[in-house]
């Protein structure tokens, strides 16, 4: 009698409660092998490679590509195969369940997969684990143990422990490329096969998919079926008229408005995936947890000499300002009502994208000068756009950054996450006539919106905090 097994989605590392099915690379009635690539699924933060747990035949695909799958829940259904390596009982590889509702559900649904021994059990409470830090940003600790976690479905070839592995650059087809930029090459059209790579041992990057797309270097269409002999057909009826605008949608709702690079289907509701699902989560976590209050100024640039880089100066006058003001370089426990300074200062810099915004973090801002400031500016600018920074430099930062005046608006209102109580956003420069001494002159001014977490700093360290930047950004160089 064969036996079937259900690999259900595991935490890919990341502490996120789904995923989103980018590609298969199995269809049903394939044979898959053990650890071969079996899909590609979208994250916040990447696109993972997910390798198979078995060898044997493919019966069953529980989503398509698009599809968000929530941790825990049945991936794909594997006939096992007798003559193909198998892994060997409870050997484990670390990746492991969320053990959400999801997978609950359907336990209580289904017949349970025989797991290999050991797998599901959790580890003896006398065998523990050192914390490196908190996955949520919260206050971090050295030294400390804890029961390790259960480790649950093997997956792949990785060692157990809680740090996150970075994705690796794979060869198919005799192109080494990342998931991510498979799947960018798939949305572009692009053959990559027919693309320069430009990356180390030759690897594609995303650069190289994007410059191939501009250069109209395209997969080649699918061959259409010759058609079988048949009488000449009669005259082709004319083309049907393009459906009309309607002022509702499908589903009864006011139509939205969307940019012309927007996917088919305007008007029609759609599901949030990868860093836009992540970043609805984030924002209305935040909306429930922050007491916000803004300070809004111009700073006078009129004194900056030719050559300043608004950015770093911009940087230099935020780590200044947490050194006189410790108050907002900090994290803020709401439940517990405790609250963190930090010697150092790690700046969230908000990065916008197509698919959404990333905050890496720039680690150390008050030790690097302006060289050293602008070159890991433009290091974390590449990996977010590159979909190659890992998840650990997407967390932990001290205080945030939004220059969003490079495209327009004035001042703003910007979103606290926690556990920062501050984040500073920067309007677009204008020219305006200022009062002098003898008459008037025409400055250069840059709008600063401060937001602070009112629980956690008072309005007037605030306002000093904000006063540090102004006397600093007023300087010379």
């Amino acid at each position: 009698m064969s036996t079937i097994k259900t690999f259900f989605l595991p935490d890919l590392g990341e502490g996120l409660p789904d995923a989103t099915i980018v590609e298969w690379s199995v269809k049903l009635g394939d044979i898959v092998r053990l650890d071969a690539p079996l899909v590609s699924m979208e994250t916040a933060k990447a696109v993972v490679e997910v390798p198979s747990p078995y060898s044997g035949k493919v019966i069953k695909l529980y989503g398509a590509n698009g599809d968000v799958i929530v941790t825990g829940a049945a991936l794909i259904d594997v006939e096992l195969d007798a003559s193909l390596p198998q892994r060997a009982e409870a050997q484990d590889t670390g990746h492991h369940h969320g053990g959400g509702h999801a997978a609950a559900a359907h336990a209580a649904a289904t017949p349970q997969p025989e797991l290999p021994k050991g797998a599901g059990e959790p580890t003896p409470a006398g065998s523990p684990e050192k914390v490196i830090a908190s996955d949520e940003g919260g206050e971090i600790k050295t030294g400390e143990a804890k029961p390790r976690e259960d480790s649950g479905t093997v997956v792949g070839a990785m060692e157990a422990s809680n740090r996150v592995v970075a994705e690796q650059a794979v060869s198919v087809g005799g192109v080494k490329a990342m998931p991510a930029v498979r799947a960018l090459a798939k949305k572009l059209g692009v053959d990559l096969s027919r693309v320069s790579p430009s990356g180390a041992d030759g690897v594609v990057t995303m650069n190289d998919v994007k410059d191939a797309a501009k250069n109209g270097i395209k997969a080649a269409p699918a061959p259409a079926a010759a058609p079988a002999a048949a009488p000449a057909p009669a005259a082709a009826p004319p083309a049907a008229a393009a459906p009309q605008r309607t002022a509702v949608s499908a589903g009864g709702q006011p139509m939205r408005t969307a940019p012309p690079s927007a996917p088919a289907a305007l008007g029609q509701p759609e599901q949030l995936k990868g860093v836009r699902r992540n970043m609805a989560r984030v924002m209305a976590d935040a909306h429930a947890k922050v007491v916000p209050t803004t300070l809004c100024d111009d700073a006078d640039l009129h004194a900056w000499q030719p050559g300043n880089d608004i950015t770093v100066r911009l940087l230099r006058a935020l780590v200044r300002a947490c050194k006189a003001v410790p108050a907002l370089n900090a994290w803020f426990d709401g439940d517990n009502l405790t609250r963190t300074l930090h010697p150092h200062v790690d700046v969230g810099i908000a990065v916008d994208t197509e698919d959404g915004l990333f905050v890496p973090a720039l680690r150390n801002a008050d030790v690097l000068d302006a060289a050293g400031l602008r070159q890991a500016v433009n290091r974390l600018r590449d990996a977010v756009r590159n979909r190659s920074i890992p998840a650990d430099e997407l967390k932990g930062y001290t205080i945030s950054l939004s220059n969003f005046g490079v495209f327009a608006g004035r001042y703003a209102t910007p979103v606290v996450v926690p556990p920062c109580v501050a984040i500073v956003a920067a309007g677009k420069l204008r020219y305006e006539l200022v009062p002098v001494m003898g008459g008037v002159e025409t400055h250069r001014l840059m709008p600063l919106s401060l937001t602070f977490d009112h629980r956690a700093a008072t309005g007037g360290e605030a306002a000093r905090f904000l006063k540090a930047m102004l006397d600093d950004l007023a300087l010379s160089a």
